[in-house]
């Protein structure tokens, strides 16, 4: 094949239990990284839940790969392609769960489904072998994503690239939640300060903000009227911020326009997602270029927006120094003299700036924060 599966067992650490399969578009599994003892099982999820249907390729495609998907349980799949020998590959990676739900949440929207007698014996072991499911972030997930779409295609796409198609089925039943208005308050202040910064590693705010709120909470007749509402209401906050950010209102103001108008062109819930997430990403970018690009040179801003994306692992000036292709000694030299600070003091600096964030947003512990971030000390 053209991408060795077993190759993602030494790279990916076993405990993150990320998988990649490969089908052919005839549904033939070619390979998966996936342990024999749970391969049947996420398998029969995969097409029992939708995933592979989803994941076929179509003639009339909007959505290019690498793109997620998703089902009813909260499962989540990646899809990219690659042709191989003449014949075309399906590359899946996954599932995870970004949140486990519980076995109740699970058997309540498992019975608005139409099983066949040997799928119940699998809703069965699913339900009681839960607590063996991937469970990965949104941020993770997606940054495993990209490696194995980058390497396929010998590509260096970001997270910009990575689109939805259907994350969640509209007619689905979803897990019933109390509201805490105050932490979705806080989780929203987040998420907007990430706008205002211009701070391109949102995805984990993004992520916990639509894990406690999914939107505004008007029911309808008509769900997907209920989604574009809160996309207009999520892209008229996002361009407020923006301004705030230092984005002209000219600009602001316009681009707002179009994406709402887009939102309610749009006749698909696997597209709105698709908007709302490029919205966010746009207006972020926007910002970021706005407040970096003029006072660093490439080499430095990427070097910058490495430190942003990693802040979850450790991450050294030789790591940083092969970005660049420059030795340690230069890099960290011409590092100081653009930014001011040395590069140790510079990711300290946004690991401190994340963890603001995380203790306003989130209810985790000093600890936990720390050991995310990788603080050598809680102090």
């Amino acid at each position: 094949m053209a991408l060795e599966l077993k190759f993602w067992e030494s790279v990916i650490p076993a405990e993150e239990r990320f998988y990649v399969w490969s089908y052919t578009e005839e549904g033939e599994l070619m390979g998966t990284s996936c342990p024999e003892a749970m391969r049947d099982l996420l398998e029969r999820a995969f097409h029992l839940l939708g995933g592979y249907q989803k994941a076929l390729p179509s003639p009339e495609e909007t959505v290019t790969p690498p793109f997620l998907i998703g089902s009813s349980v909260g499962l989540q799949w990646a899809v990219t392609y690659e042709a191989e020998r003449g014949r075309n590959l399906i590359y899946v990676m996954g599932p995870v769960f970004y949140t486990l739900p519980t076995a109740s949440q699970i058997r309540q929207v498992m019975r608005h489904h139409t099983w066949q007698t040997e799928d119940i014996h699998w809703e069965n072991e699913f339900s009681r072998r839960l607590e063996e499911m991937p469970v990965l972030p949104y941020a993770i997930f997606t940054r495993y994503v990209l490696l194995v779409h980058n390497l396929l295609h010998g590509t260096q796409a970001g997270l910009e690239a990575i689109h939805s198609r259907d994350v969640a089925d509209m007619n689905a039943p979803v897990y019933q939640q109390q509201r805490d208005r105050g932490r979705i308050y806080q989780a929203e202040r987040a998420m907007l300060s990430m706008v205002r910064e211009g701070n391109i590693s949102y995805q984990s705010v993004l992520q916990n903000s639509i894990r406690l709120s999914p939107g505004v909470p008007v029911q309808g007749a008509d769900p997907l009227r209920q989604m574009k509402t809160s996309i207009v209401v999520f892209t008229t906050l996002v361009s407020r911020a923006a301004i705030e950010g230092g984005l002209s209102p000219d600009v602001a103001y316009a681009l707002g326009d179009s994406y709402i108008q887009a939102t309610e062109n749009c006749r698909d819930s696997g597209e709105l997602t698709a908007i709302a997430n490029t919205m966010y990403h746009d207006f972020i970018y926007r910002v970021h270029q706005l407040k970096q690009g003029t006072h660093y040179s490439r080499t430095i801003q990427r070097c910058c927006d490495m430190i942003e994306l990693s802040l979850e692992r450790q991450i050294s000036l030789q790591d940083l120094a092969q970005l660049a292709g420059y030795s340690e000694y230069y890099l960290s030299e011409k590092f100081k003299k653009e930014t001011g600070v040395s590069v140790n003091r510079y990711i300290q600096q946004a690991r401190i700036e994340r963890a603001k964030v995380l203790l306003e947003s989130t209810d985790r512990s000093i600890r936990e924060i720390a050991e995310q971030l990788t603080f050598s000390t809680v102090n």
